[in-house]
C-alpha cells in the first residue's frame, strides 16, 4: 500500500502530464503483477463492491477518533470529501505495515462475507495500521468513490511506456467487461490475443469542441459533415452469431436496449459499428426528444409500455470492423461508403439506420445548414476528415464538433449550498429561480461558470445575506441575477416551474440587471414550446 499511495502522492501534487506519465510507468515497471492489475482497474473505473455504509464509517471513526459525531458532521462540510475528514480526524497508527494494494483490496471484497461486527474490526485494524494517505485511499476504496486526477487514457499512455506495446493495442485490451477476479495481469497485458473477448468494443475516436468555425481548418471539400445526435454514444458489435451494445463510457448495455438485437439477423458476423442511441419516431423518421431517451439510462429492464412509448434504434455513423476484419485506419471516405453500402439494403424493421450526411460546397452553406440543427433534434454538426483513420481517445485536427449555441435565460439566484474538495470553504452550487407574477419559482440548479475569483466574491455575499438555514442550504437574499446557458429544455412533472434543463450551467453574472429584469416562468414555457 505504501507504494500505491507514493503513487497517488506523485500525481496528486502535480499538474504536469509528462510527471503523471512518468510517476505511473515507474510503478508499472516496478509493482507486483497483482498491484498492476488492480491498480488499472482503479484508475478504469472497476472498485470493489462496497460494504459498508458512510454513516457506518462516520460513527466508526469518530469513536476510533474518540470525539462525539457531531464534531465529525461538521468537520466533513469544511474538508468536503468524506474520506479525507476520517483519514484527518483518526489518530496516528499505532502499527506500521507492509502490506500491498492487493492485500487491502482482498480485505475490503472479504467485507461482504462477515457480519456487521466483524466489519467494525477489520476495518479499525486496518486503520490502525495505514497513515494518513493509506488511510485516504482506503477509505475511497471502501466508500466506492475512487477518482485521482489520472484518466484511463494517461494510464494507458504510461502502461504503453513500461511494457513497450503499442498504446492503441492496449488502449482496446483495458476495453470490455474484464475484472481484476476473471483475469490476471499477464492474461490482460502481456498475453498476444487482445480479440480473445468476442464483446470486446474499440476504444472511442472523440471530437474537440470548435469554438469559431471551420474557416482555419482547410478547404471544405476535404471534410465530410453529418449531424451530432443528442443520445448515448454507443458501438454495436455482430460476432459470433451474438450482439453486443457498448457505451463511451465502457458500460455493457446489450440488455437494456432490446430492440437493437435482430440487428445481428441483418448484419454480418464480423461488424463493430460506431453510432447513436436515439428513441426514434418512426411515422416521421426522426430523432425523438433526448428526454424521452432519457427515461430509459440508467433502467436494467425497460418495461412494455417504455418500449412502446421510447423505442430505439442505431444512427450509425461509422463502421470500425468488416466481416471481421479492422478497417479503422483506413480512410474515413472509405469506410463510410463501406456503411453505407451495409446498410442501404436493410429493410425498414432493422433497429439501423445511416446517419444522413450533410451535402455543402462552401463553409458559409454548411453554416446556414447547421442553423436548422434543432429542427432535426441534432445539438449541431460533426466535421470529419475525408483520409482521417479512426483512432482512439481525443485527438486534434481531424474531427470536430461544431455545436449550436446554447439556449440561455436570466435567473435570480435564491438558494446557495458550499461546494466539495477544494472548493468546500466557498459556496458554488445553486438554485435559480424565474418571476412568475410577484413569486419567484426555481426551476434549475448549477455550479459551473464561474471563476474562482467569483465564487470567492459570491460566497462573502452568501454570508452576510444568507435569510434562512436548511442544513446545507441557505436561502439568500433574491438580489442577483446570473445568465443560465443550457442544451436542451423539456417539460417536467418532477419540477414546481414544469421543465427541466440539460446541462445548465452560469454563463454570466447579470450585474447590469435587475430582478425586475430577470425572465419569468412565460418566457420559459415559450422556450419548451419552441426547444422542447
Amino acid at each position: 500500500m505504501k507504494d500505491f499511495a507514493a503513487l497517488f502522492t506523485e500525481v496528486d501534487q502535480t499538474t504536469k502530464t509528462t510527471r503523471k506519465t512518468k510517476a505511473l510507468a515507474r510503478f508499472f515497471a516496478e509493482a507486483s503483477d497483482e498491484d498492476k492489475l488492480w491498480t488499472i482497474a482503479l484508475f478504469s473505473g472497476r472498485r470493489p463492491k462496497r460494504a459498508v455504509n458512510t454513516t457506518q464509517l462516520r460513527e466508526w471513526a469518530a469513536e476510533e477518533a474518540g470525539i462525539p459525531l457531531w464534531l465529525l458532521e461538521e468537520s466533513y462540510p469544511i474538508v468536503g470529501d468524506l474520506a479525507e475528514t476520517l483519514a484527518l480526524v483518526l489518530p496516528p497508527a499505532p502499527e506500521v505495515s507492509d502490506k500491498p494494494l492487493s492485500h487491502w483490496i482482498g480485505e475490503l471484497k472479504a467485507l461482504g462475507q462477515v457480519d456487521i461486527d466483524a466489519r467494525h474490526d477489520r476495518i479499525v485494524a486496518a486503520w490502525r495500521q495505514l497513515d494518513e494517505t493509506e488511510r485516504f485511499l482506503f477509505n475511497k476504496l471502501i466508500t466506492g468513490g475512487f477518482r485521482i486526477g489520472v484518466s484511463q487514457k494517461l494510464m494507458t499512455r504510461a502502461l504503453a511506456q513500461a511494457t513497450g506495446q503499442d498504446e492503441a493495442v492496449l488502449a482496446h485490451k483495458l476495453m470490455g467487461k474484464w475484472t481484476p477476479d476473471a483475469t490476471s495481469y499477464h492474461a490482460l497485458i502481456e498475453a498476444e490475443d487482445p480479440a480473445a473477448d468476442a464483446s470486446r468494443p474499440y476504444p472511442f475516436y472523440l471530437a474537440y469542441q470548435l469554438d469559431d468555425g471551420p474557416v482555419d481548418i482547410g478547404p471544405p471539400e476535404d471534410w465530410q459533415a453529418e449531424w451530432k445526435w443528442d443520445g448515448i454514444r454507443g458501438q454495436l458489435l455482430v460476432r459470433g452469431a451474438e450482439h453486443h451494445v457498448w457505451s463511451r463510457g465502457e458500460e455493457l448495455m446489450t440488455d437494456r436496449f432490446p430492440e437493437l438485437a435482430p440487428a445481428r439477423d441483418f448484419l454480418p458476423d464480423g461488424t463493430a459499428l460506431d453510432a447513436e442511441i436515439v428513441a426514434w419516431d418512426f411515422e416521421n423518421e426522426m430523432p425523438l426528444p433526448f428526454n424521452t431517451l432519457q427515461a430509459r439510462i440508467g433502467r436494467k429492464t425497460v418495461p412494455k409500455k417504455l418500449l412502446r412509448e421510447a423505442p430505439v434504434i442505431l444512427l450509425a455513423y461509422d463502421l470500425l470492423e468488416h466481416d471481421g476484419t479492422d478497417i479503422r485506419a483506413h480512410p474515413m471516405a472509405e469506410r463510410r461508403a463501406a456503411l453505407d453500402a451495409l446498410i442501404a439494403d436493410l429493410p425498414p424493421e432493422a433497429p439501423i439506420r445511416a446517419s444522413r450526411l450533410i451535402a455543402f460546397d462552401t463553409w458559409e452553406a454548411l453554416a446556414k445548414e447547421r442553423a436548422k440543427a434543432r429542427d432535426f433534434r441534432a445539438e449541431g454538426v460533426m466535421l470529419k476528415r475525408l483520409d482521417s483513420p479512426y483512432l482512439s481517445g481525443r485527438k486534434k485536427g481531424d474531427w470536430w464538433k461544431w455545436k449550436l449555441d446554447p439556449l440561455t435565460i436570466d435567473a435570480v439566484m435564491i438558494y446557495a449550498q458550499q461546494g466539495h474538495g477544494r472548493r468546500a470553504n466557498l459556496f458554488t452550487d445553486f438554485t435559480f429561480a424565474v418571476r412568475d407574477g410577484e413569486a419567484l419559482v426555481p426551476f434549475t440548479k448549477a455550479y459551473s461558470g464561474l471563476t474562482d475569483a467569483e465564487f470567492r466574491k459570491i460566497t462573502a455575499w452568501v454570508r452576510k445575506n444568507t435569510l434562512e438555514r436548511y442544513g446545507p442550504v441557505r436561502q439568500v437574499t433574491p438580489e442577483h441575477v446570473f445568465e443560465i446557458a443550457f442544451e436542451g429544455i423539456h417539460e417536467s412533472p418532477r419540477h414546481k416551474s414544469g421543465v427541466a434543463l440539460r446541462f445548465p450551467r452560469m454563463s454570466r453574472w447579470r450585474h447590469d440587471k435587475r430582478v425586475a429584469e430577470a425572465n419569468t416562468l412565460d418566457d420559459l414555457k415559450a422556450m419548451l414550446a419552441a426547444y422542447g
